[in-house]
């Protein structure tokens, strides 16, 4: 039977994956929607605003939830509830000056933004995304003092309250603009999304002031908080590196956006408005690319507290069970999803983007690849952070971006090749990241075992679905063609693609079960698991 701290860690990550599940879902769906209703071109206006403000929070957030996350968890496992208190009111204060200052760069300069990035239009866009800046921060202060005392339901019923209001608020905003122009749509549709972070943020706010009132009395005789200052310091020194690493890939990003979009004007010679239609079409692609990834969040936000727990009490059995456990879920979510992604990029393209350009399908047939390499990389920079090995992936993202935008200019800035090299890019950067990330981890990890267990039985019933996925799909679309000559294309095609999804789906789920991927204790350890055992026949 697994331990307790191993359930609460793999329950904790259940319990995010089961939310993501459903913020992903309503995510993609406003995204495809709010696609078909701007068009590529609006799409553009999108996805430079969101990059921009994307860099703007990673400077404001990045790095701190985890070091609020990793000394809760470690001021919790010592029972010190006064530090716990005071951990928690520092970051706090910090989150708030950092969100005040992000959300005003984006109100005062949108204009200066969105030159400096080739697309004078998602002016309103960036300013529309500015308040999101704010309620973000302090959002982040609130999650991470839960996360580090494993309560995971905060982050996970605000990231729905999110996602719902910013689909539903951002598509009616979108529509009622797009008379106004797409750059007015695209306005409208950013304005959903700083209506959600804010009505998420009023929830967390009064969440962690409910469930607070009792939890911090009786205090320990001994326990004594920290001074704020050393407490400040040592959250700095634990999120600088953190952030400073994410900061590194945003910038990178800000920078790919530059370079493609001017390299596709000045080298290729696209016109002005081809060059947003190529842009905002790898932004949409870029959508369904994030889709795997964010189902390993969970698994990253839970892995960081369980091993800074475990090592602060010395268990290191325990904290190298989370290890292994997590890599391992990680890959066997993210890397079917990326195969499926990949083999199946013409009709996921066709059925959710309809009318789109046609480079899409070639770009997500590459990126959905680099997505199960994106996921590797986020849940093995977690655990070297855990570790309290901060800076390392530092190194590695800065490797992997400068190897990013090393193929930007070789790759983008060929005719023949294009907006492709875009695509190829983030799979180079990326497969840089999770090799470099693993290297490390061999040298890190106290007693670490070899990766084939970890690797080797996921990629061989990945493979096998990918096989069932490739082939199958032909023969469900000539049926479909076949019994429902009388529907329209578009049906047709998506439900030849969702058959061969659930096909696919029941293939790798028997695999998995065949070659006991997935050992006993680990699926004892997620709610309703031993129901799922049962039903696999895994022992």
């Amino acid at each position: 039977m697994p331990d307790r701290k191993s359930q609460n860690f793999l329950r904790g990550a259940a319990t995010l994956a089961a939310a993501v599940a459903v913020v992903k879902a309503v995510g993609a769906l406003f995204k495809v929607a709010l696609g078909n209703i701007i068009g590529d071109e609006g799409f553009a206006h999108f996805t430079v605003s969101y990059n921009i403000y994307s860099l703007l929070l990673t400077l404001s957030t990045a790095g701190l939830p985890i070091a609020v996350s990793k000394m809760i968890s470690e001021a919790e496992a010592l029972g010190r509830k006064r530090q716990v208190r005071r951990i928690f009111s520092v970051s706090l204060l910090l989150f708030f000056a950092l969100g005040l200052v992000g959300a005003m760069a984006m109100l005062m300069f949108p204009r200066e933004l969105a030159a400096a990035f080739n697309d004078i239009e998602a002016e309103k866009s960036i300013s529309a995304l500015g308040p999101s800046v704010f309620f973000v921060c302090l959002m982040s202060a609130y999650r991470g003092y839960t996360q580090g005392l494993s309560d995971m339901k905060l982050t996970s019923v605000s990231q729905i309250i999110e996602v719902v209001v910013k689909a539903c608020a951002g598509l009616i905003f979108a529509r009622l603009l797009l008379k106004d122009g797409l750059a007015s749509a695209s306005a409208g549709a950013i304005a959903g999304v700083s209506a959600g972070s804010a009505l998420a943020c009023v929830y967390s706010a009064l969440y962690v002031r409910r469930a607070g009132k009792g939890r911090m009395r009786p205090y320990a005789a001994p326990d004594r908080a920290e001074a704020p200052g050393s407490i400040l310091r040592r959250l700095v020194s634990i999120a600088a590196p953190v952030a400073f690493g994410a900061s590194v890939l945003s910038v990178i990003n800000l920078i790919d956006t530059r370079l493609i979009m001017g390299l596709l004007r000045n080298k290729v010679g696209c016109s002005y408005m081809e060059t947003k239609v190529l842009f905002g079409v790898f932004g949409k692609v870029q959508t369904l690319f994030n889709i795997p990834s964010s189902f390993i969040l969970p698994l990253a936000i839970s892995v960081i507290p369980a091993i800074s727990a475990s090592s602060a009490r010395g268990m290191e059995r325990e904290a190298s069970r989370a290890v292994q456990s997590s890599m391992k879920l990680a890959t066997l979510l993210g890397m079917p999803a990326g195969i499926g992604l990949s083999v199946l990029a013409g009709p996921i393209m066709d059925v959710l983007y309809k009318g789109s350009a046609q480079e899409g399908a070639g770009l997500l047939a590459i990126l959905g690849i680099a997505s199960y390499l994106s996921c590797l990389a986020l849940i093995t920079n977690a655990i070297l952070q855990a570790y309290g090995q901060e800076r390392l992936p530092v190194l590695t993202v800065a490797a992997g971006g400068l190897c990013k935008i090393a193929a930007d200019i070789l790759l983008v800035g060929n005719p023949d090749i294009g907006i492709y090299g875009a695509a190829a890019g983030t799979l180079l950067c990326y497969a840089v990241i999770s090799l470099l990330n693993l290297l490390f981890l061999k040298r890190v990890l106290p007693g670490a075992r070899g990766y084939k267990e970890i690797f080797l039985k996921p990629a061989v019933c990945s493979a096998l679905m990918g096989a069932s996925a490739y082939f199958g799909y032909p023969v469900f679309s000539g049926l479909a063609d076949k019994f429902l000559a009388g529907a329209g294309a578009w049906t047709r095609s998506a439900l030849a693609l969702s058959v061969s999804i659930a096909a696919a789906t029941a293939v790798y789920a028997a695999a998995v079960a065949a070659t006991k991927s997935l050992a006993r204790e680990e699926l004892l350890a997620l709610p309703g698991g031993s129901k799922l055992a049962k039903m696999l026949e895994i022992r």
